[in-house]
């Protein structure tokens, strides 16, 4: 449970569907084997249903993994059960578009709901 509370604010076209997307290229964590820091573009693409997202305090809450130390797999997947449980939106999919470390980058995708 994120100590930063994610607000939200009533979806102004709740009958509509249309897709929201958001870009965090500053997101920064802390690889939890060697401390240091992990950069990295956080991409949030949500289909709202009774709520959305408020930037603000996401913003703030996406800085609460500044001194976190996680893997990229957790953060990504950390950051989609949270958002989602904030806003309950019709679809959500958040990618970790981490910059590469030892010449390797990884990207990694987390959706709702599963697709099956």
């Amino acid at each position: 449970m994120p100590t930063v509370p994610i607000e939200t604010f009533p979806n102004p076209r709740p009958e509509r569907e249309y897709e929201i997307a958001i870009e965090c290229p500053e997101f920064t964590s802390m690889c939890p084997k060697t401390g240091l820091p992990d950069f990295g573009v956080i991409r949030i693409r949500y289909t709202p249903a009774a709520r959305c997202l408020e930037l603000k305090a996401l913003k703030y809450y996406l800085l609460e993994f500044r001194n976190k130390g996680i893997f990229y797999e957790a953060a990504t997947n950390q950051i989609l059960d949270d958002l989602v449980a904030a806003c309950e939106p019709r679809r959500m999919t958040v990618t970790g578009d981490f910059t590469a470390r030892g010449g390797i980058t990884t990207k990694v995708t987390a959706e709702y709901p599963v697709e099956s």
